[in-house]
């Protein structure tokens, strides 16, 4: 009796310990430093507390947002992998739980004369109906609980990996509708300096005939003119593209109506955005959160690989009546039932065993390094957004101040010509240097938002759920 005591005892340790097969999760310690080498200037609100609506104002970028979300095949793959992973949860978890089935048979048989007992052939029938449960394992080492907390964590890892392609999405529309934008305002100006420069032609022309103009002079005026059409085609063609990128990222064709109407100073006013710590970005990216989860799951892997050096026992149970009659099957004396305990204990694996253990083991050294490097990629991912922020900026003022000193160049250069003080040479490289500085300024503008829209991406912003209305 009292080593029946101390064999239950012994039993209900390992029991109560088979959870703890699975190692637990140890607190890690960010891979990056305390702060951003570029501090956050400012004090505008958190990324992570703007929805991507207040994010971006323009209500010709929100309705282009809105129907990506809704139509962008990309997403919509993302969304049924989602379903996909969910079902296979549903799978694993409902193994912890005994399953019933009902069942239900009759039997009809004639035995020839040489195989009865009587010697003359005969009928036999049977009838039944029972109620029962087949090979439901009794998770005496957690190997049950770990395999479902495994599709638990690949399902929550696979929600936020639809979160990570839902910002992505936005962040790439957002962008790619500012390069129709500085596109269309590349193709004005060209359009604009290529008039300027044909009316030029004519007048040089004259002047040429009359032989108040260089031969010279002409060709530098052609040069220009030819120079402003290779632009503008190449703008057409890059704005072709553009609507192309568009169409495929909506997932529909971009009506004319939802596409930039406005020069980039004006288009989209973005509102600042503040670092916060490093430490923030374990709760703001949804990438993050998916290596996490991916390294739960491989704790939860190992679990299962350890418990298969355990002995599993299973139950199979019936009940119900039999009867060789169909009408007596319901009546009294007629009930049945059925109870088989299995157990099944590996002796001789050939190491297979020990080498899925290993497998496991190092399938979770790797989904932990994954994590921290997710996070160091992430830290530096702000850092680099901080920096273009703030170059980007001063870069921008620098080519506004060179364009307005080019465009003071030009106007003296054509007063200085008109006065018989210079040549027209001078005129014609004053405008290049003007045309040229007007599009750098194009690009730099172009270049600051996108610099933005990075950072509030990188910071984890409008990746809630609830913000984002793709279903």
């Amino acid at each position: 009796m009292k080593l029946k005591t101390l064999s239950l005892s012994a039993l209900a340790v390992l029991v109560l310990s088979a959870c703890q097969l699975a190692p637990e999760q140890q607190a890690i310690e960010l891979p990056v430093p305390d702060a951003y080498a570029s501090a956050a200037q400012g004090s505008g609100t958190a990324a992570a507390e703007l929805h991507w609506q207040q994010f971006f104002s323009n209500p010709k970028l929100q309705q282009l947002i809105e129907l990506s979300l809704k139509n962008n095949k990309d997403l919509q793959i993302a969304a049924l992998n989602v379903q996909r992973v969910r079902a296979l949860y549903q799978i694993e978890d409902s193994a912890l739980y005994p399953s019933l089935d009902l069942n239900a048979s009759g039997t009809r048989q004639r035995l020839p004369a040489d195989l009865t007992g009587t010697g003359k052939a005969q009928i036999n029938q049977q009838y039944s109906a029972t109620v029962g449960m087949t090979s439901y394992e009794l998770d005496f080492w957690g190997k049950v609980r770990n395999q479902s907390e495994q599709a638990l964590q690949q399902l929550y890892s696979t929600e936020q990996a639809q979160l990570s392609s839902q910002i992505s999405l936005v962040s790439e529309l957002a962008n790619a509708w500012l390069t129709y934008a500085a596109d269309q305002q590349l193709l004005e100006l060209a359009t604009h300096t290529l008039h300027s420069q044909q009316k030029t032609l004519e007048l040089t022309e004259q002047s040429y005939k009359l032989g108040a103009a260089s031969a010279v002079t002409l060709q530098q005026v052609k040069s220009t003119v030819a120079t402003a059409k290779v632009d503008i085609a190449r703008y057409q063609r890059l704005l072709a593209r553009d609507q192309n990128a568009l169409d495929l990222l909506t997932g529909t064709q971009v009506s004319t109506d939802l596409l930039p109407d406005q020069p980039l100073s004006k288009l989209l006013q973005l509102p600042e955005l503040p670092a916060g710590l490093p430490s923030d970005l374990l709760q703001q990216r949804p990438d993050i959160k998916a290596a996490e989860h991916d390294l739960l799951a491989a704790n939860a892997n190992i679990g299962i690989a350890k418990a298969a050096f355990f002995p599993s026992i299973s139950l199979t149970a019936n009940a119900g009546s039999a009867s060789a009659e169909l009408d007596n099957l319901f009546k009294g004396g007629s009930g049945s039932w059925s109870f088989t305990p299995s157990i099944n204990l590996p002796i001789f694996t050939m190491g297979r065993t020990q080498a899925n253990l290993e497998v496991a083991e190092a399938q979770q050294q790797v989904a932990l390094l994954t994590y921290q490097q997710k996070i160091q990629q992430a830290f530096r991912e702000v850092s680099d957004g901080l920096a273009d922020r703030a170059g980007y900026a001063a870069q921008l003022q620098a080519q506004q101040d060179l364009a307005n000193s080019n465009q003071q160049s030009f106007l003296l250069s054509e007063a200085r010509f008109k006065q018989g003080a210079d040549s027209y040479l001078q005129v014609l490289d004053a405008q290049r240097s003007w045309y040229s500085a007007q599009q750098q300024l194009i690009s730099g503008q172009q270049a600051l938002l996108a610099s933005q829209i990075s950072l509030y991406k990188v910071l984890g912003g409008g990746w809630q759920q609830s913000s984002i209305s793709a279903e």
